[in-house]
């Protein structure tokens, strides 16, 4: 998959291990509980990388704790009058079953942000993470689907998967990652879902001079590998990322600060299931919404033939120079660049007969559902980054008259609460036969 860099700015605590981010808002109400102790009993896993409990009837989001446990949680945030505080569980008065001891030295109440399950194995994590997204298409979408998150291969049991990789850098010059919640940044030494080359670059040893807040790593799937100092003082190199599709190698160009999927196997697993699952035909026409560089767009203009057309929208100017490139030898594709939002409402309303989302965190949204599938699709795939978003987008669905016809989730950002979600929405029966009758 290759997701929109409009995509990854809008979700950068999962496409990004910047190890959390800092608290908005407006100024909180009530007397500050930071600090207070609880002895909590853990209930189920919640959206977010943490478990729910409760304190006096007050909700208590806690971090490094699994559910089930019997745990002592200091708070880290919230008032007597916050609908809910947020806290981190110290000591474990009663482990679970599935407790670990984290790999990562780095990770605990107070330290890296990065990671939310390094206290349990991937599988376990995996579990955590299909319970989440059960309980969020259930509620939102009214959706009883059974979740399973399936490993995607090339990491380690859950560590050396990261292939590209932003730190921040520190006053002292070294190179780490923020706490949880927090702008001050944590120096390591490694870090353990960097993939080898990634983590042996060089970066986290090394001492950078004032004025550099930040550094890229990224190393591509030719091999190739770039460190980039932020602010950006140069032309920004370009890798290469090689993707077996169909069972033949497609190239694409990827800036190296570009978005790119960060998990090896997530590309070649998120484009082949969407091109198997949509079934495309030589002729059909495509329409892929915020194409980021290409992938979908390119690997389906292969599906659809010079008879087919695709059409790739994406935001961007990095990524669509990119995706421009990535597709100039197939003249039946064209990558263009516009917000997607507005493009669904100013541009082309001819009918289309399949369409591919990779939406933002923040989802497509009631606008772009119901334009696109006024287009009379008979095929959606839907790729989502966050549950909570695609649980509502499929509610819209469903009042546009589409229903989910498979789903699979893929852990492709193992030890951290994020999960990825591929959605395939077809026409319901009833509206498909209404259709029919009309024809």
């Amino acid at each position: 998959m290759s997701p929109s860099p409009e995509r990854s700015r809008r979700r950068r605590g999962r496409g990004r291990p910047r190890g959390g981010q800092a608290p908005r808002g407006r100024a909180p109400q009530g007397d500050p509980r930071t600090g207070e102790r609880f002895t909590l009993d853990v209930g189920e896993v919640a959206h977010g990388g943490h478990c729910v409990a409760r304190h006096e009837g007050q909700v208590v989001f806690v971090r490094h704790a699994l559910p089930g446990e019997r745990v002592v949680a200091v708070v880290t945030s919230g008032t007597t009058r916050s609908s809910f505080l947020r806290a981190d569980a110290v000591e474990i008065l009663t482990a679970s079953p599935q407790r670990r001891e984290a790999p990562c030295p780095y990770a605990g109440p107070g330290q890296c942000g990065g990671c939310d399950w390094q206290h349990t194995s991937a599988a376990y994590g995996r579990e955590l993470k299909a319970r989440v997204v059960r309980e969020q298409l259930s509620r939102l979408a009214g959706l009883d689907l059974p979740v399973v998150v399936e490993p995607v291969p090339g990491d380690e049991d859950g560590l050396r998967w990261r292939t590209r990789v932003e730190l921040a850098v520190g006053p002292d010059g070294r190179a780490g990652m923020r706490r949880h919640r927090s702008h001050e940044v944590l120096p390591v030494d490694d870090c353990l879902i960097a993939d080898e080359q990634v983590a042996g670059s060089g970066v986290l040893q090394e001492r950078f001079g004032v004025g550099v807040h930040g550094v890229d790593v990224a190393h591509s799937s030719t091999g190739e590998l770039a460190v980039v100092t932020l602010p950006e003082t140069g032309e920004v190199p370009t890798l290469t990322e090689e993707v077996r599709v169909d069972a033949s190698p497609l190239r694409l160009e990827v800036s190296a600060r570009g978005f790119w999927q960060v998990h090896p196997g997530a590309a070649r697993t998120f484009v082949q299931h969407v091109l198997d699952e949509l079934d495309a035909r030589p002729g059909e026409s495509v329409l892929d919404l915020y194409c980021g560089v290409g992938l979908f767009a390119a690997s389906l203009g292969e599906r659809v033939g010079p008879s087919g057309s695709v059409l790739g929208i994406e935001g961007d100017r990095r990524a669509v120079e990119d995706g421009q490139r990535n597709v100039e030898r197939l003249a039946h594709v064209q990558v263009e660049r516009a917000e997607v939002g507005r493009w669904v409402e100013t541009g082309p309303t001819e009918p289309v007969d399949l369409v591919v989302l990779d939406p933002p965190r923040s989802g497509a949204g009631r606008t772009v559902m119901e334009r696109v599938l006024a287009r009379g699709p008979r095929a959606v795939a839907y790729v989502a980054c966050d549950p909570s978003a695609l649980g509502r987008d499929l509610a819209y669905g469903a009042e546009a008259g589409y229903e989910v016809r498979t789903l699979r989730a893929f852990d492709a950002f193992p030890m951290t609460h994020h999960v990825e979600c591929v959605a395939v929405l077809v026409p319901t029966a009833g509206a498909a036969a209404g259709e029919a009758d009309l024809g």
